[in-house]
């Protein structure tokens, strides 16, 4: 019932809670990416089959949800000053896939 797996050198265990437990949303992978091209590769690669959702997430064919992030987008997110930091999260309320220049523009203001 109980499984062990390492994926890119992070360890996950797994739990057959039997068939009463389905995947949910409220359960995520989250995959920070460093790069546009890195977050296009794994929107596109997780997604086929699945279903793309709003703000990087997605459902892969096995109905397991991930979020896909750029990681500068905690720092944009993050900035002291809450009309940057408002930007930046009424542009990412509009995407599904995240786009690094789009939100870095509006986090400029521009």
């Amino acid at each position: 019932m109980v499984m062990e797996f390492e994926l890119e050198g992070q360890k996950f265990s797994a739990l057959n809670g039997g068939p009463v437990f389905t995947f949910t949303p409220a359960i995520s992978f989250f995959v920070n990416c460093e790069s546009q091209e890195e977050l296009d590769h794994y929107w596109e690669a997780l997604s086929e089959g699945g279903e793309k959702g709003q703000c990087g997430w997605l459902t892969d064919q096995y109905g397991l949800s991930w979020q896909i992030v750029p990681t500068v987008l905690g720092e944009l997110m993050g900035d002291p000053d809450p009309e940057k930091a408002g930007r930046v999260t009424q542009a990412m309320l509009k995407m599904t896939k995240l786009e690094i220049t789009e939100l870095q523009r509006a986090y400029r203001g521009g």
